[in-house]
């Protein structure tokens, strides 16, 4: 081989290194670039949450709601979860309205469509627990209703929810389907308050929830209804279209979906949906 020819096969090689070290460089470049593209995409998938969720809940999720909401807040430290407990038709008439809100909690689908059917929800509601009916007596059952049809008798005071309200509809459908007629001594505006006549002894008896017998512990007493199966109250829940905290909302319908959730309205008396 001639002096110039090993000469520029030199050169090559060190143009070929040259090259190769060059190519390296940029996968390494390219590398970092798409490790840090990811880094991002990741923090901006998990947006750290803060501020208010405001949740509009049925009266009959009191106690369960709130011990959520103290749950999500040791979770998620900087937010706080109010709530606004009443009947759902009176809840979803404020929202309709344009009260600020990011999560609606219903006792009924009926009531739901309410807020679904003006727009006003993100997505198809699920349901996330069911509630059944009971009797709510005095202490000691001193009336001795064991029946239905024991409150069709006059010398009992008894208090129904109203019939626009899901535990009043529910309870209406269950007379109907026994073919019986009740006149109570008055119809109130949500479930808690049914419940809080007997509780003030105002009233003999109430028809009112498993869970609001469960929560009444001993100022009340419970008693079971056969006719009650027929009348069983799914619940859903959904993010409220203009959300102000949309971000927190989301992981606070999750939290009552979860199994620690469902664990929580379960203890309460709620039936699995």
């Amino acid at each position: 081989m001639t002096r110039s020819a090993r000469r520029t096969r030199r050169t090559l090689h060190v143009a070929g290194a040259g090259a190769a070290a060059l190519l390296a460089l940029s996968a390494c470049s390219s590398s970092d670039v798409s490790s840090s593209s990811k880094s991002d995409t990741s923090a901006s998938a998990s947006p750290k949450m803060s501020g208010t969720v405001t949740v509009f809940a049925a009266a009959s999720l009191k106690e369960s709601f709130t011990t959520l909401g103290k749950e999500f807040e040791t979770a998620h430290p900087g937010t706080k979860v109010t709530f606004n407990f009443a009947g759902s038709d009176t809840l979803a008439a404020s929202i309709t309205s344009g009260a600020p809100a990011d999560v609606f909690a219903a006792a009924s689908p009926k009531t739901m469509a309410i807020v679904t059917d003006k727009g006003d929800g993100v997505g198809t509601p699920a349901t996330f627990v069911r509630n059944q009916l009971e009797i709510a007596t005095l202490p000691g059952n001193p009336d001795k209703v064991t029946s239905l049809k024991d409150l069709t008798r006059s010398s009992l005071k008894v208090v129904l929810c109203d019939k626009t309200v899901p535990c009043g509809a529910a309870a209406q459908k269950a007379l109907t389907a026994s073919k019986l007629k009740l006149t109570p001594v008055s119809y109130e505006e949500d479930v808690k308050s049914a419940l809080n006549k007997v509780v003030l002894k105002e009233a003999d008896a109430a028809v009112v929830y498993k869970t609001d017998v469960h929560a009444a512990g001993s100022k009340v007493e419970g008693v079971e209804f056969p006719e009650s199966a027929d009348a069983i109250n799914d619940y859903p829940i959904v993010l409220l279209k203009n959300a102000p905290n949309a971000v927190a909302a989301k992981a606070f319908i999750a939290l009552v979906q979860s199994a620690e959730g469902q664990k929580v309205l379960s203890a309460a008396g709620f039936l699995k949906p």
